[in-house]
């Protein structure tokens, strides 16, 4: 049984990975971790196998990684889709993946790693394939602003409470919202609604631009 510690402040990310590693037999997860100190203290508690640890969560990756290492835990770094991963195996990371990866990619990359083997992505997520990104395409063009702006705030976590605080309205409100648009995208609730964001640049970069926008 592999032991994984999820170390990342985005709570949607690290409820999403969860749920993908959880249901494999030989993978558990014995910490989910929101800050830096958490993180120190799940390692050396548990001894795992495996520390999945978001590139911008602690303020020093390498006192992390080093911390890590000297526990025998091999360091898997998530990062955005844009970064260069080359630069975190040179620091001493077993593996990268990055925000949008699939469910059978994490998986892989965790199995890899625990076997002593480096993981990196094929190539971080080009220009190219953002154009080609036809699916989070369409369906960005099928939302409105409004809709955008409530994408990116439960891509950022946010309760529907919250959202209806922030835009002026009702709870129900943003509930009738939401029904729309897992219907225009094709989704069941707002993990999947948030994985499906991260995983198409095109769509997440709307949904970024309509919140800054306030729109």
């Amino acid at each position: 049984m592999l032991k994984i510690i999820l170390a990342d402040n985005q709570a949607i990310f690290r409820a999403g990975a969860a749920k993908v590693l959880a249901v494999e037999d030989d993978l558990r997860i014995v910490a989910q971790t929101q800050t830096p100190d958490q993180v120190m203290s799940a390692l050396e508690k548990f001894r795992a196998a495996v520390l999945l640890v978001a590139v911008n969560f602690p303020k020093d990756l390498n006192t992390v990684m080093d911390a890590a290492h000297k526990l025998k835990t091999r360091v898997l770094v998530v990062t955005d889709n844009d970064d260069d991963p080359r630069k975190y195996i040179s620091l001493g990371a077993e593996g990268v993946i990055f925000r949008n990866v699939t469910g059978t990619e994490l998986v892989a990359a965790v199995r890899r790693i625990a076997q002593g083997e480096t993981y990196v992505p094929e190539s971080p997520l080009t220009k190219t394939t953002s154009e080609n990104d036809l699916v989070g395409a369409r369906v960005r063009d099928r939302l409105t602003p409004k809709e955008l702006r409530i994408v990116a705030l439960i891509v950022q976590g946010y309760k529907n409470k919250e959202i209806a605080q922030q835009l002026g309205t009702t709870e129900q409100v943003i509930k009738n919202y939401l029904r729309n648009v897992y219907d225009k995208i094709g989704v069941s609730d707002r993990l999947e609604l948030a994985l499906f964001t991260i995983h198409h640049k095109i769509l997440a970069e709307a949904a970024a631009t309509a919140a800054a926008s306030g729109q």
